[in-house]
């Protein structure tokens, strides 16, 4: 699995112009599967996300992680993650796991990081979205679970 993490003061999901998620400070999460992801790989990103020290304490020092900040997390499948443009000018999804695999996954990881205590909105899986954040710092990562 593949996560784009970026620290956020607030971010939403829109879907044909109606709100499908929404979240004030906290992290959105870009997530992407592939064939060989299992749920062991969907506990070490939820485990990764749910401890990652990338909020500022009171000395202005990225010591904090989204859960001591009552953050919350806004989850957005993603399998663009997984493209491949090494050949060509139009990227390869060869590597993007279908969705019969993907959103069971999605769906596994989203509930891990409920079990941390963690508010999480999602995006629409499958569907095509519009997300808007304010990127704060600008902070954004990128995780992987191999």
């Amino acid at each position: 699995m593949r996560v784009i993490v970026q620290r956020c003061k607030q971010a939403e999901v829109t879907v044909d112009g109606s709100s499908v998620g929404r979240i004030g400070e906290g992290l959105l999460l870009l997530v992407g599967v592939t064939h060989e992801d299992t749920e062991q790989d969907a506990r070490y990103l939820a485990d990764k996300i749910a401890g990652l020290r990338i909020f500022e304490d009171g000395e202005g020092k990225m010591n904090l992680s989204v859960q001591e900040t009552g953050g919350a997390i806004l989850s957005v499948s993603q399998f663009t993650l997984y493209g491949d443009c090494r050949k060509g000018k139009r990227p390869n999804f060869m590597a993007a796991a279908r969705p019969e695999l993907a959103r069971p996954l999605y769906e596994t990881f989203n509930g891990l990081l409920r079990e941390r205590g963690l508010p999480v909105e999602t995006g629409a899986f499958g569907e095509m979205m519009d997300v808007s954040l304010i990127n704060w710092g600008p902070v954004t990562l990128i995780l992987d679970s191999k």
